[in-house]
C-alpha cells in the first residue's frame, strides 16, 4: 500500500508539473498560479529555498557523509517528477501555443482571461480578511500590474548575456502567481525567439537561459519563502491585485483581434471552469509535507 501511495503522489506531482509547464509558455498565465491552484505552491517555494551548494563544498573536501546529509535536505520526491512534467510540457506546448496565438488569437486569450480571473478568486481565499492593510497591498498589486502590462516591449537583442538575464527575470515571475514569465519575455523581446529556440533545439541558447533561471529562482525563492511564512495574508492580497491587473493583457489582445463574441465568451467560460475543476480535484489529492 505504501508503494502505491508513493506512485500515486509521484504521478500527481508530475501532472502538476505538466500544468505548470503549460502555463509557463502562455503570456499572461503563471506557472506559480498553477502551483497554487493544485496545492503545491508553498511546498515548492520552501523546497527551492533550501537548495544550496554546501554539499558540493563538503564533497570537494572529501567529507562524503556530510555531503550526502546536505543532499538529503533537497526535496527530490518533489523536484524530479515536477521538473519532468514541466520540461515535457514546455517542449510540447511551445509548438501548440505558437499555432494557437497565431490562428485563434482572441479565443486563446479569452481562455487565459478565464483562467486568470478564476485563479484570482482562488488566491483571494488565502487572504485572512479584507482589512485596510490587505486592501492596500491588493490595490498596490493592481496598480503595479496595470502599469506593468502597459509597458512597451523593449527592443533588446538576442545575445547570450541578454538571454541569461531574461532567464533570471522571467523565472522570478514564473513562480509568482499573477505574473507571467512568458509575458516578461514578451516585454524583453525574447518570447518568440526562445519559443523558436525550443522548437529548433538551439542547445546553447536553451542552456544559457536555464542557467539564468536557476540563479534567479534560487535567489528569489528565499524571499518568497520568508514572505509566505511571516506575511502570508498581505502577500496573497498583493498577488490578487497582480492577477486582476494582468487581465489588461488578454483583454487588450481580445479587443484587438475579436471577430465574433461567442467563441471568446465560450473560451473564457471554459478557462474559468477549468480552474474551478482543477482546484476541487487536487484538493481531494492533497500531498502533505513537512516544512
Amino acid at each position: 500500500m505504501r508503494k502505491i501511495r508513493i506512485y500515486r503522489e509521484t504521478l500527481l506531482i508530475f501532472l502538476r508539473g505538466l500544468l505548470m509547464g503549460t502555463a509557463d509558455v502562455i503570456p499572461g498565465v503563471s506557472g506559480g498560479t498553477m502551483a497554487l491552484i493544485t496545492g503545491i505552491y508553498q511546498r515548492l517555494i520552501h523546497a527551492i529555498s533550501q537548495i544550496n551548494l554546501t554539499f558540493l563544498f563538503y564533497a570537494l573536501e572529501g567529507e562524503w557523509a556530510k555531503s550526502r546529509l546536505e543532499l538529503k535536505k533537497w526535496d527530490f520526491n518533489l523536484f524530479i517528477p515536477l521538473l519532468a512534467g514541466i520540461g515535457l510540457a514546455v517542449l510540447t506546448m511551445s509548438k501548440v501555443m505558437t499555432m494557437l496565438l497565431t490562428v485563434y488569437t482572441a479565443p486563446t486569450y479569452a481562455f487565459f482571461f478565464g483562467l486568470i480571473l478564476a485563479s484570482a478568486g482562488f488566491v483571494y481565499k488565502h487572504v485572512d480578511e479584507l482589512n485596510l492593510k490587505n486592501l492596500t497591498f491588493l490595490v498596490v498589486g493592481l496598480v503595479f500590474a496595470i502599469l506593468f502590462v502597459g509597458l512597451n516591449p523593449i527592443q533588446a537583442n538576442h545575445t547570450l548575456p541578454i538571454i541569461f538575464l531574461s532567464g533570471v527575470v522571467a523565472i522570478c515571475a514564473m513562480i509568482l502567481p499573477g505574473i507571467s514569465g512568458a509575458f516578461i519575455l514578451l516585454l524583453l523581446n525574447q518570447y518568440e525567439y526562445m519559443l523558436n529556440a525550443l522548437n529548433e533545439l538551439k542547445i546553447v541558447e536553451i542552456i544559457v537561459f536555464i542557467l539564468g533561471a536557476l540563479i534567479g529562482i534560487l535567489s528569489f525563492s528565499r524571499l518568497l519563502d520568508y514572505l509566505l511564512d511571516h506575511h502570508k495574508s498581505i502577500t496573497m492580497a498583493f498577488l490578487v491585485g497582480l492577477m486582476i491587473g494582468t487581465l489588461r493583457l488578454p483583454y487588450s489582445k481580445i479587443s484587438a483581434t475579436m471577430d465574433s463574441p461567442w467563441p471568446v465568451l465560450i473560451a473564457a467560460i471554459i478557462g474559468f471552469v477549468l480552474v474551478v475543476v482543477l482546484e476541487k480535484q487536487f484538493e481531494k489529492h492533497h500531498i502533505p509535507w513537512e516544512a
